[in-house]
């Protein structure tokens, strides 16, 4: 079962300049607990396909569609809850609140939604994520990993439907983006969450089951681990 699609998405944008089209007639379909892996150089169109994904930004025509709603109907205000609720995000940067806890970031998203965290969920994501004894640091105490373990964790909070993640390697090390990556891919497993990840990086998409590959904003290469569908 698809848990989000998208059909002919064009993205175009306009500058001082001439138009740049960005996404270019691009339908895919990413079923539910999947990992899927999007690649290509700079400039072919990856982020700008997960931004129009996951609602932070719409696209110029096409539609997408999650759970068999079009985000094309739901305003802002409505695209800021299913974002809030049903999505979590993370980037390249951690984007913490420097004067915030590990654990306060944590809590953050739930807080903000006017929940009662779920200590038992939230306790079995920070063990997942091996954060527990760095819960009481300010960001500024903890290592690039581990802020952007508690960034993960954070991203996962309200107990998402799917994870987009933009670069979430691209500030670390070839050893702390492994150990990264590696919590990424078991988090999805064990929690049951689609994961959505953009990267340059090829050794990082082969981790994923599925790898689709952009070209000046078209999809040139669309395929499974093994080559096969599972």
């Amino acid at each position: 079962m698809d848990i989000l699609t998208c059909e002919h998405l064009k993205k175009t944008y306009h500058g001082g300049g001439e138009p740049v089209c960005a996404l270019d007639d691009v339908t895919l379909g990413f079923e539910q607990y999947s990992f899927t892996a999007i690649v290509g150089k700079s400039g072919s169109g990856k982020s700008t396909l997960l931004h129009v994904l996951s609602g932070l930004d719409r696209p110029t025509s096409g539609k997408v569609t999650y759970l068999e709603n079009e985000l094309e109907k739901y305003n802002d205000n409505q695209l800021s809850v299913l974002r809030r609720r049903r999505f979590g995000f993370v980037f390249q940067s951690y984007n913490l609140v420097r004067e915030l806890t590990a654990q306060e970031n944590i809590l953050l998203p739930v807080m903000l939604d006017g929940r009662r965290p779920d200590e038992a969920y939230l306790n079995r994501l920070i063990d997942i994520l091996d954060i527990r004894p760095r819960l009481s640091h300010l960001p500024g105490a903890l290592s690039g990993g581990q802020q952007q373990r508690v960034c993960i964790a954070r991203a996962l909070a309200n107990k998402p439907s799917i994870l987009f993640a933009d670069e979430p390697t691209g500030n670390l090390d070839a050893r702390t983006g492994d150990e990264v990556l590696t919590m990424i891919r078991t988090v999805g497993k064990e929690l049951g969450i689609t994961l959505i990840l953009v990267t340059h990086d090829l050794g990082v998409a082969e981790a994923s089951e599925r790898i689709i590959r952009l070209e000046d904003g078209r999809v040139a290469d669309d395929s499974w681990s093994g080559g096969m569908h599972p």
